[in-house]
């Protein structure tokens, strides 16, 4: 299924969550590639409101040299939304999030800044314990 890419331009804090996993864990994912968490955004509004923004590493998408296609990518997005991302957003105190966004990135880049670096961005809404991809 072809999925368009959208871009959110938003300002946040950068924040973590509990019980992220550091930045040299891979983590397993259907294509088989090396992703690793870069960072989580946690507790600042998105356009569905309080959205967790889960940053990943995953450099074999990369334009040059990359082996993953965007639809590999995108299974490994969802899965990560829904094994990773989703059991660390409910189990978070405070307010749950509406929204989960999942974006990869061929090297750690600064968020809300402009370059050059393959990026995937997808989001998600929470509906019955799942992640339910939206188009942006």
């Amino acid at each position: 299924m072809w999925r368009a890419l959208g871009v959110v331009w938003l300002c946040a804090v950068p924040g973590h969550l509990a019980g992220a996993q550091p930045v040299d864990a891979p983590l397993q994912v259907p294509s088989g590639q090396p992703v690793t968490l870069q960072d989580v955004i946690w507790g600042e509004p998105g356009p569905e409101g309080l959205t967790a923004r889960f940053r990943f590493i995953a450099p074999e998408i990369a334009a040059i040299g990359g082996s993953i296609t965007f639809d590999e990518a995108i299974e490994d997005m969802d899965h990560l939304c829904n094994t990773y991302a989703l059991p660390r957003s409910l189990s978070h105190t405070g307010p749950k999030p509406s929204q989960i966004i999942v974006s990869f990135a061929e090297r750690a880049v600064e968020f809300g800044v402009v370059t050059d670096a393959t990026q995937f961005i997808e989001s998600y809404s929470i509906d019955t314990g799942e992640c339910v991809w939206e188009a942006f």
